[in-house]
């Protein structure tokens, strides 16, 4: 019997898919992961090209409702030699009752998307109330992301970015002034580039780190009281995004503590060095979402390091499908 399904493009993706929704939705899937209603290994990352390129595979099974898929993402750093984004993928979405392909879709944007909107629920639930300035670390299409996404969840005045090529900071300002959003009332904030990372980040109340450096882009002491940081790059438990001191000081919270302890290196190698133990991972961002203890004082700093999860593709997969079939977005083909 001939299977049909949808094949969405990164176009159709976008159309149907918006920051704000993600937002509530990956607030959902964390919860649902942390509550131990999801089915999800840690991610298989195979090297293609040394340290320089690798392939994941990422399934994931959600429960409540039901969502079935897997993402396969490659992430070849020399693709910008290319014309070609590093970070690319597709997302298989399956039928959780007979488990037929339901969908393929683009998973570059979902990727970019998903990954800012799972940051803005961490600085919801970390960040300080008054947070009003932020330092983004990077220039590449997770800094345009997560500068749009944290929009939606504070009322930013100020935001500074820095990353080692001034043609790119000058080219993210340039981007910024013409696409920024908001929450409706809001005035969108000043972005402003300048020509040291430290620059960016003393003062700034919520740090983001995009970068795809092995070894740490920010100090200890430029990190000021109170201020909550958000690490994204580093994926690799040989790699480092932060400074070594910041990571002890901080209370560190993450997407999942199974994989965080296996795959992030400001994790893995904080403990291999005796910095601190497994226990200064005090939670996953679900457990906040359903309650648990997070930021204590106005004076604490606090880091979410983001790896990112299965469940959090999948599930915004079955969103798109849903609005792509209600919208009439798409192809329909035959297996």
């Amino acid at each position: 019997m001939p299977i049909q399904f949808r094949l969405l493009t990164e176009a159709d993706v976008k159309s149907v898919l918006t920051m704000d929704d993600l937002i509530e939705t990956m607030s959902t899937a964390l919860q649902r992961f942390s509550s131990g209603q999801v089915e999800q290994p840690v991610r298989l990352m195979i090297p293609v090209d040394g340290d320089h390129a690798l392939l994941a595979t990422m399934p994931a099974f959600a429960r409540n409702p039901n969502a079935l898929g897997a993402k396969l993402v490659t992430v070849f750093e020399r693709n910008h030699t290319r014309g070609l984004p590093s970070h690319l993928a597709s997302i298989v979405l399956m039928d959780p009752e007979t488990g037929a392909l339901r969908a393929l879709m683009d998973g570059r944007y979902i990727t970019e998307a998903r990954t800012a909107a799972v940051s803005a629920v961490s600085s919801r639930l970390l960040a300080r109330k008054t947070a009003a300035s932020l330092a983004i670390i990077g220039t590449g299409v997770q800094a345009g992301s997560h500068l749009e996404s944290l929009s939606r969840v504070h009322y930013l005045r100020q935001v500074t970015v820095w990353s080692p090529t001034k043609a790119h900071r000058d080219a993210f300002v340039t981007r910024c002034q013409s696409t920024l959003t908001t929450r409706s009332g809001q005035t969108p904030p000043a972005v402003k580039a300048v020509d040291h990372a430290g620059e960016a980040v003393v003062g700034a109340d919520v740090i983001v780190l995009v970068t795809s450096s092995p070894t740490p882009v920010i100090e200890n002491g430029w990190v000021k009281p109170g201020a909550h940081v958000i690490s994204v790059g580093a994926c690799r438990p040989t790699q480092r995004e932060m400074d070594p001191d910041l990571v002890a000081r901080a209370r560190v919270f993450v997407d999942s503590k199974k994989a965080a302890l296996v795959e992030s290196g400001d994790i893995v190698q904080g403990i291999k060095e005796g910095r601190f133990t497994a226990d200064h991972v005090i939670a996953e961002v679900g457990e906040l979402v359903n309650g648990a203890a997070g930021r204590r004082s106005d004076t604490e700093v606090t880091i979410f390091k983001s790896l990112g999860m299965a469940v959090e593709d999948v599930t915004a997969a079955a969103l798109a499908y849903e609005r792509a079939v209600e919208k009439n977005v798409g192809r329909d083909l035959t297996m």
